[in-house]
């Protein structure tokens, strides 16, 4: 049996589109702006590249500690350090234009505006695919609350970039929420070419010694295998709500893993916290992904999208 087909389509209805090679990406966070690994891990296989959380300003990030492993996961405060917008279309942008793999800015603001702006910068940079919108972050002006906690603020922000923007937009959910399918039917109304969830979970994790919490900003992100089944429910549950493209992430370590977040509903899979046990993780998952499709004689990949629903 030939190669089967795995690429992936994530923005049909945008006039640029967003084509991916095959459905493994790299999450925002954990593969910083992919000039890290690329003496490592030969990038250009990859699906694509979610560079780390970007402001409009650079942030020095949360004070240490930031990062603390947990049974099955990782608790991290890291405050979304960055060099800011201005630097990334400076300094990186250019050298992402001459890769082969796509790369996607995720970006955050503290305010519906500054989502504006961030993407209207994007949107004629050159080396930029898309865009992930990080509705996970703190609304100053809502008093700190999540955007992507009710559908009206994520529906707003969505609306906000899609507005300066012709790249393909994928707005990123918070689990933090009461009800998943509320929120991703409103960024899907709001123009959203793709969802992508979830984000980490909140948790803290407490010193007994000195009785204080450990991190250094007291509460943290929980990502790893610990949280695979809350994802991939959620997963389930938005790809039985939503028509657009649906990119699964929480947990993912092994093809096994990545094929029941397709199965589940994803066109595409992110690999976060297990990148940074294994930077080859990513192409191990592709590599056990066309294993699994020769074994099984799956020729595209669009056969197993949502097989499970």
């Amino acid at each position: 049996m030939k190669s089967p087909a795995l690429s992936v389509q994530l923005a049909p209805h945008n006039k640029k589109g967003l084509l991916l090679s095959n459905p493994v990406m790299a999450a925002s966070g954990t593969f910083g702006y992919g000039t890290e690994y690329a003496e490592v891990v030969d990038i250009q296989r990859l699906g694509a590249i979610i560079c780390k959380g970007t402001t409009l300003k650079p942030r020095p990030g949360n004070p240490q500690p930031r990062l603390w492993e947990t049974a099955g996961g990782v608790l991290n405060s890291i405050g979304m350090e960055n060099i800011g917008i201005d630097a990334l279309i400076r300094e990186k942008a250019p050298l992402w234009a001459g890769w082969k793999v796509p790369v996607i800015v995720n970006i955050l603001g503290e305010s519906i505006e500054d989502y504006g702006k961030l993407a209207k910068r994007l949107d004629k940079a050159s080396g930029v695919s898309g865009i992930e919108v990080n509705i996970s972050c703190p609304n100053v002006s809502a008093g700190g609350m999540e955007f992507g906690a009710n559908p009206k603020s994520a529906a707003e922000v969505t609306a906000a970039v899609k507005a300066k923007t012709t790249l393909p937009v994928i707005v990123k959910l918070s689990p933090n929420v009461t009800d998943i399918t509320e929120i991703a039917c409103a960024v899907e109304a709001a123009g959203a070419d793709a969802i992508s969830l979830i984000n980490t979970l909140r948790g803290m994790a407490i010193d007994t010694k000195s009785r204080k919490p450990v991190l250094g900003n007291v509460c943290g992100g929980l990502s790893g295998p610990a949280i695979k089944p809350v994802a991939l429910y959620m997963v389930y549950q938005v790809a039985r709500a939503v028509k657009v493209p649906i990119i699964g992430c929480g947990g993912i370590a092994t093809a096994s893993d990545a094929l029941e977040f397709i199965m589940a509903g994803a066109s595409a899979v992110q690999v976060g916290t297990a990148i940074f046990t294994n930077p080859c993780t990513p192409l191990d998952i592709l590599e056990g992904i066309e294993r699994f499709m020769k074994k099984e004689g799956i020729r595209n990949l669009t056969e197993l999208i949502g097989a499970a629903l």
